[in-house]
Protein backbone atom coordinates (compact mmCIF):
# COMPACT_ATOMS: atom_id res chain seq x y z
CA UNK A 1 0.00 0.00 0.00
CA UNK A 2 2.80 2.52 1.15
CA UNK A 3 4.57 1.64 -2.74
CA UNK A 4 1.54 2.12 -4.60
CA UNK A 5 1.02 5.40 -2.53
CA UNK A 6 4.53 6.59 -3.18
CA UNK A 7 3.91 5.10 -7.31
CA UNK A 8 0.81 7.47 -7.17
CA UNK A 9 2.80 10.55 -5.92
CA UNK A 10 5.25 10.05 -8.60
CA UNK A 11 2.89 9.50 -11.35
CA UNK A 12 1.08 12.68 -10.39
CA UNK A 13 3.88 14.34 -9.93
CA UNK A 14 4.93 13.52 -13.34
CA UNK A 15 1.97 14.69 -14.61
CA UNK A 16 1.30 18.28 -13.18
CA UNK A 17 -1.34 17.01 -10.28
CA UNK A 18 -0.93 19.47 -7.34
CA UNK A 19 -0.53 17.67 -3.90
CA UNK A 20 -4.19 18.97 -2.99
CA UNK A 21 -5.26 17.60 -6.62
CA UNK A 22 -3.82 13.91 -5.06
CA UNK A 23 -5.50 14.72 -1.70
CA UNK A 24 -8.74 14.66 -3.49
CA UNK A 25 -7.96 11.60 -5.15
CA UNK A 26 -7.33 9.93 -1.96
CA UNK A 27 -10.34 11.16 -0.68
CA UNK A 28 -12.74 9.98 -3.62
CA UNK A 29 -10.82 6.56 -3.17
CA UNK A 30 -11.83 6.24 0.70
CA UNK A 31 -15.41 7.47 0.03
CA UNK A 32 -15.70 4.54 -2.74
CA UNK A 33 -14.29 2.21 -0.33
CA UNK A 34 -16.54 3.26 2.46
CA UNK A 35 -20.03 2.93 -0.07
CA UNK A 36 -18.15 -0.62 -1.63
CA UNK A 37 -17.75 -2.05 2.01
CA UNK A 38 -20.53 -0.37 3.83
CA UNK A 39 -22.10 -3.51 4.75
CA UNK A 40 -18.91 -4.24 7.06
CA UNK A 41 -18.58 -0.76 8.25
CA UNK A 42 -21.83 -0.97 9.82
CA UNK A 43 -21.01 -3.90 11.54
CA UNK A 44 -18.20 -2.17 12.93
CA UNK A 45 -19.71 0.88 14.06
CA UNK A 46 -21.58 -1.05 17.33
CA UNK A 47 -18.31 -2.85 18.34
CA UNK A 48 -16.81 0.95 18.20
CA UNK A 49 -18.97 2.46 20.14
CA UNK A 50 -18.70 0.08 22.66
CA UNK A 51 -15.00 0.72 22.74
CA UNK A 52 -15.62 4.40 22.90
CA UNK A 53 -17.93 4.17 25.74
CA UNK A 54 -16.09 1.61 28.29
CA UNK A 55 -12.78 1.89 27.53
CA UNK A 56 -12.14 5.64 26.03
CA UNK A 57 -14.77 7.71 27.56
CA UNK A 58 -13.80 7.27 31.52
CA UNK A 59 -10.37 8.36 30.85
CA UNK A 60 -12.36 11.70 31.33
CA UNK A 61 -12.63 11.01 34.65
CA UNK A 62 -8.98 10.47 35.60
CA UNK A 63 -9.14 13.59 38.27
CA UNK A 64 -11.51 11.96 40.46
CA UNK A 65 -8.60 10.31 41.50
CA UNK A 66 -6.47 13.46 43.07
CA UNK A 67 -9.60 14.90 44.58
CA UNK A 68 -11.52 13.90 48.07
CA UNK A 69 -14.78 13.70 46.52
CA UNK A 70 -17.84 15.31 48.24
CA UNK A 71 -21.57 15.36 47.71
CA UNK A 72 -21.51 18.88 49.17
CA UNK A 73 -19.23 20.18 46.71
CA UNK A 74 -20.14 17.65 43.81
CA UNK A 75 -17.34 15.98 42.10
CA UNK A 76 -15.57 19.41 40.25
CA UNK A 77 -15.92 21.44 43.29
CA UNK A 78 -14.54 18.67 45.81
CA UNK A 79 -10.63 19.81 46.96
CA UNK A 80 -7.86 18.64 45.03
CA UNK A 81 -5.51 16.27 47.46
CA UNK A 82 -2.56 15.61 44.82
CA UNK A 83 -1.46 12.28 45.38
CA UNK A 84 -2.81 11.60 49.34
CA UNK A 85 -5.29 9.15 47.52
CA UNK A 86 -2.14 6.59 46.25
CA UNK A 87 -0.42 7.54 49.41
CA UNK A 88 -3.15 6.13 51.51
CA UNK A 89 -3.63 3.29 48.36
CA UNK A 90 0.01 1.96 49.60
CA UNK A 91 0.54 2.55 52.97
CA UNK A 92 -2.57 0.66 53.97
CA UNK A 93 -1.85 -3.27 54.97
CA UNK A 94 -5.21 -4.45 53.55
CA UNK A 95 -3.93 -2.25 49.69
CA UNK A 96 -0.77 -3.81 50.25
CA UNK A 97 -2.04 -7.54 50.96
CA UNK A 98 -4.38 -7.24 48.15
CA UNK A 99 -1.71 -5.88 45.48
CA UNK A 100 0.11 -8.98 46.66
CA UNK A 101 -2.84 -10.94 46.05
CA UNK A 102 -3.66 -10.00 42.51
CA UNK A 103 0.16 -10.32 41.41
CA UNK A 104 0.74 -13.73 42.31
CA UNK A 105 -2.79 -14.95 40.93
CA UNK A 106 -2.65 -13.16 37.98
CA UNK A 107 0.57 -14.75 36.88
CA UNK A 108 -0.16 -18.04 38.29
CA UNK A 109 -3.49 -18.13 35.98
CA UNK A 110 -1.52 -16.65 32.93
CA UNK A 111 1.29 -19.23 33.25
CA UNK A 112 -0.64 -22.61 33.25
CA UNK A 113 -3.41 -21.50 31.58
CA UNK A 114 -1.00 -20.40 28.26
CA UNK A 115 0.64 -24.11 29.34
CA UNK A 116 -2.46 -26.23 30.07
CA UNK A 117 -4.12 -24.60 26.85
CA UNK A 118 -1.53 -24.72 24.76
CA UNK A 119 -0.81 -28.93 25.54
CA UNK A 120 -5.30 -29.65 25.06
CA UNK A 121 -4.53 -27.96 21.92
CA UNK A 122 -1.93 -29.91 20.50
CA UNK A 123 -4.15 -32.52 21.60
CA UNK A 124 -7.17 -31.93 20.01
CA UNK A 125 -4.55 -31.14 17.10
CA UNK A 126 -4.22 -34.35 16.78
CA UNK A 127 -7.43 -35.99 16.48
CA UNK A 128 -8.36 -37.37 13.09
CA UNK A 129 -12.28 -37.34 13.83
CA UNK A 130 -13.47 -33.99 13.28
CA UNK A 131 -16.91 -35.10 14.51
CA UNK A 132 -14.96 -36.00 17.74
CA UNK A 133 -12.97 -32.71 18.20
CA UNK A 134 -15.88 -30.40 16.85
CA UNK A 135 -17.69 -31.69 20.24
CA UNK A 136 -14.72 -32.09 22.79
CA UNK A 137 -14.16 -28.86 21.53
CA UNK A 138 -17.56 -27.58 22.38
CA UNK A 139 -17.81 -29.18 26.15
CA UNK A 140 -14.29 -27.34 27.01
CA UNK A 141 -15.69 -24.05 25.74
CA UNK A 142 -18.71 -23.99 27.52
CA UNK A 143 -17.43 -23.56 30.71
CA UNK A 144 -16.28 -19.76 29.89
CA UNK A 145 -19.45 -18.43 29.03
CA UNK A 146 -20.45 -19.33 32.49
CA UNK A 147 -21.27 -16.57 34.98
CA UNK A 148 -19.52 -16.73 38.16
CA UNK A 149 -22.69 -16.69 39.92
CA UNK A 150 -23.39 -19.63 38.37
CA UNK A 151 -19.82 -20.72 38.94
CA UNK A 152 -20.53 -19.98 42.90
CA UNK A 153 -23.29 -21.90 43.19
CA UNK A 154 -21.66 -25.14 41.36
CA UNK A 155 -18.62 -24.62 43.89
CA UNK A 156 -21.01 -24.26 47.03
CA UNK A 157 -22.49 -27.61 45.51
CA UNK A 158 -19.07 -29.00 46.44
CA UNK A 159 -17.58 -27.25 49.43
CA UNK A 160 -20.98 -26.38 51.25
CA UNK A 161 -20.49 -27.43 54.85
CA UNK A 162 -23.94 -28.45 55.25
CA UNK A 163 -24.22 -31.54 52.82
CA UNK A 164 -21.65 -30.26 50.18
CA UNK A 165 -20.39 -33.00 47.69
CA UNK A 166 -16.58 -33.24 48.81
CA UNK A 167 -17.90 -33.20 53.04
CA UNK A 168 -20.23 -35.73 51.72
CA UNK A 169 -17.22 -38.18 50.76
CA UNK A 170 -15.09 -37.09 53.42
CA UNK A 171 -17.97 -38.11 55.68
CA UNK A 172 -18.50 -41.60 54.13
CA UNK A 173 -14.96 -42.38 54.71
CA UNK A 174 -14.38 -41.60 58.43
CA UNK A 175 -12.57 -38.29 57.78
CA UNK A 176 -13.17 -34.96 59.32
CA UNK A 177 -15.54 -32.47 57.08
CA UNK A 178 -13.89 -29.41 56.27
CA UNK A 179 -15.37 -26.17 56.85
CA UNK A 180 -14.14 -24.74 53.39
CA UNK A 181 -15.34 -21.41 53.97
CA UNK A 182 -13.49 -20.80 56.67
CA UNK A 183 -9.91 -22.07 55.94
CA UNK A 184 -7.96 -19.42 53.93
CA UNK A 185 -5.32 -22.20 53.32
CA UNK A 186 -7.15 -23.65 50.25
CA UNK A 187 -8.53 -20.98 47.90
CA UNK A 188 -5.11 -20.78 46.19
CA UNK A 189 -5.46 -24.12 45.10
CA UNK A 190 -9.38 -24.15 44.55
CA UNK A 191 -8.74 -20.93 42.58
CA UNK A 192 -6.54 -22.24 40.43
CA UNK A 193 -8.95 -25.27 39.57
CA UNK A 194 -11.98 -22.68 38.52
CA UNK A 195 -9.62 -20.73 36.68
CA UNK A 196 -7.91 -23.73 35.18
CA UNK A 197 -11.85 -25.52 34.05
CA UNK A 198 -13.14 -22.24 33.29
CA UNK A 199 -10.44 -20.96 30.79
CA UNK A 200 -8.37 -23.54 29.24
CA UNK A 201 -11.04 -24.46 26.48
CA UNK A 202 -11.23 -20.77 25.19
CA UNK A 203 -7.71 -20.45 25.02
CA UNK A 204 -7.40 -23.91 23.63
CA UNK A 205 -9.81 -22.94 21.06
CA UNK A 206 -7.62 -19.48 19.89
CA UNK A 207 -4.58 -21.99 19.21
CA UNK A 208 -6.22 -24.80 17.51
CA UNK A 209 -7.35 -21.89 15.24
CA UNK A 210 -3.68 -20.84 14.76
CA UNK A 211 -2.60 -24.62 14.13
CA UNK A 212 -5.55 -24.95 11.18
CA UNK A 213 -3.48 -22.20 9.44
CA UNK A 214 -0.47 -24.47 9.17
CA UNK A 215 0.61 -25.53 6.31
CA UNK A 216 0.11 -29.55 5.76
CA UNK A 217 3.01 -29.54 3.83
CA UNK A 218 5.39 -29.41 6.31
CA UNK A 219 3.80 -32.56 8.43
CA UNK A 220 3.59 -34.30 5.03
CA UNK A 221 7.50 -33.84 4.77
CA UNK A 222 8.11 -34.50 8.63
CA UNK A 223 6.49 -38.17 7.38
CA UNK A 224 8.18 -39.01 5.20
CA UNK A 225 11.61 -38.19 7.50
CA UNK A 226 10.18 -40.64 9.97
CA UNK A 227 9.39 -37.74 12.80
CA UNK A 228 6.80 -38.96 15.31
CA UNK A 229 3.72 -37.28 16.08
CA UNK A 230 6.29 -35.61 19.31
CA UNK A 231 8.77 -34.57 17.23
CA UNK A 232 6.16 -32.80 14.41
CA UNK A 233 4.37 -31.11 17.63
CA UNK A 234 7.54 -29.51 18.71
CA UNK A 235 9.74 -28.62 15.54
CA UNK A 236 6.20 -27.43 13.59
CA UNK A 237 3.82 -27.03 15.54
CA UNK A 238 5.12 -25.11 18.17
CA UNK A 239 7.26 -22.75 16.67
CA UNK A 240 4.62 -22.25 14.05
CA UNK A 241 2.39 -20.68 16.50
CA UNK A 242 4.97 -19.50 18.96
CA UNK A 243 4.02 -15.86 17.57
CA UNK A 244 0.30 -16.34 18.66
CA UNK A 245 1.51 -17.45 22.04
CA UNK A 246 3.59 -14.70 22.54
CA UNK A 247 1.15 -12.03 21.46
CA UNK A 248 -1.50 -13.70 23.98
CA UNK A 249 0.90 -13.37 26.86
CA UNK A 250 1.82 -9.76 25.72
CA UNK A 251 -1.89 -9.01 26.11
CA UNK A 252 -2.09 -10.44 29.04
CA UNK A 253 0.01 -8.44 30.83
CA UNK A 254 -1.91 -5.76 30.87
CA UNK A 255 -4.22 -7.73 33.27
CA UNK A 256 -1.21 -8.94 36.07
CA UNK A 257 -3.06 -5.75 38.00
CA UNK A 258 -6.60 -6.71 37.43
CA UNK A 259 -8.29 -10.03 39.18
CA UNK A 260 -12.00 -11.29 38.07
CA UNK A 261 -14.25 -9.79 40.92
CA UNK A 262 -16.57 -12.63 40.46
CA UNK A 263 -14.02 -15.18 41.50
CA UNK A 264 -12.12 -13.72 44.29
CA UNK A 265 -16.14 -12.09 45.72
CA UNK A 266 -18.94 -14.51 44.29
CA UNK A 267 -17.19 -18.34 44.46
CA UNK A 268 -15.84 -17.42 48.25
CA UNK A 269 -19.65 -16.11 49.77
CA UNK A 270 -17.11 -12.78 50.38
CA UNK A 271 -16.18 -14.47 53.79
CA UNK A 272 -14.13 -12.15 55.63
CA UNK A 273 -12.19 -14.96 57.02
CA UNK A 274 -10.75 -15.67 53.69
CA UNK A 275 -9.37 -12.12 53.32
CA UNK A 276 -5.89 -12.98 53.91
CA UNK A 277 -5.91 -15.20 50.55
CA UNK A 278 -9.08 -14.05 48.61
CA UNK A 279 -8.71 -9.87 48.78
CA UNK A 280 -7.29 -8.51 45.57
CA UNK A 281 -7.60 -5.33 44.18
CA UNK A 282 -11.06 -5.26 42.53
CA UNK A 283 -12.74 -6.39 46.11
CA UNK A 284 -10.76 -4.28 48.31
CA UNK A 285 -11.70 -1.14 45.84
CA UNK A 286 -15.50 -2.31 45.73
CA UNK A 287 -15.16 -2.10 50.13
CA UNK A 288 -13.28 0.85 49.79
CA UNK A 289 -16.17 2.33 47.92
CA UNK A 290 -19.19 0.63 49.38
CA UNK A 291 -18.01 0.53 53.13
CA UNK A 292 -16.16 3.76 52.98
CA UNK A 293 -17.72 5.71 50.64
CA UNK A 294 -14.12 7.08 49.09
CA UNK A 295 -14.60 7.53 45.37
CA UNK A 296 -11.34 8.73 45.41
CA UNK A 297 -9.34 6.24 46.49
CA UNK A 298 -11.25 4.00 44.35
CA UNK A 299 -10.52 5.77 41.46
CA UNK A 300 -6.60 5.76 42.37
CA UNK A 301 -6.75 2.24 42.61
CA UNK A 302 -8.00 1.99 39.43
CA UNK A 303 -5.75 4.33 37.45
CA UNK A 304 -2.55 2.69 39.24
CA UNK A 305 -4.33 -0.60 37.72
CA UNK A 306 -4.57 1.03 34.20
CA UNK A 307 -1.09 2.72 34.08
CA UNK A 308 0.42 -0.64 35.48
CA UNK A 309 -1.25 -2.90 32.88
CA UNK A 310 -0.32 -0.11 30.10
CA UNK A 311 3.46 0.35 31.03
CA UNK A 312 3.77 -3.62 31.34
CA UNK A 313 2.73 -4.26 27.87
CA UNK A 314 4.70 -1.49 26.52
CA UNK A 315 7.98 -2.84 28.24
CA UNK A 316 7.24 -6.75 27.78
CA UNK A 317 6.49 -5.72 23.54
CA UNK A 318 10.02 -3.78 24.20
CA UNK A 319 11.52 -7.25 25.25
CA UNK A 320 10.07 -9.31 22.89
CA UNK A 321 10.91 -6.83 19.90
CA UNK A 322 14.69 -6.73 21.06
CA UNK A 323 14.63 -10.69 21.08
CA UNK A 324 12.54 -11.14 17.59
CA UNK A 325 11.28 -8.33 16.34
CA UNK A 326 8.61 -10.19 14.48
CA UNK A 327 6.97 -11.60 16.97
CA UNK A 328 6.10 -7.97 18.76
CA UNK A 329 2.93 -6.35 18.89
CA UNK A 330 4.14 -3.32 17.36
Amino acid sequence: MAIQTSIDRTVYADKGVKPLAFKQRGLSRFVRNLISYKALYLMFIPGLLVLLVNNYLPIFGVFVAFKDVNYIDGIFGSPWVGFHNFEFLFSNDDAIRAVRNTVLYSVTFMSLTTVFAVTVSLLFNELRSRLFAKLYQSLMILPYFLSMVVVSYLVLAFLSPQGGFINTILRSMGIAEIDWYSSSEYWPTIFVLITLWKNIGYSAVVYIAGMAGIDPEYYEAAVIDGASRWQQAKSITLPMIRPLIIILTLLSMANIFVSDFGLFYQVTLNSGILYDTTDVIDTFVYRSLINLNDIGMSSAAALVQSTVGFVLVLSSNAVVRKISKEDSLF
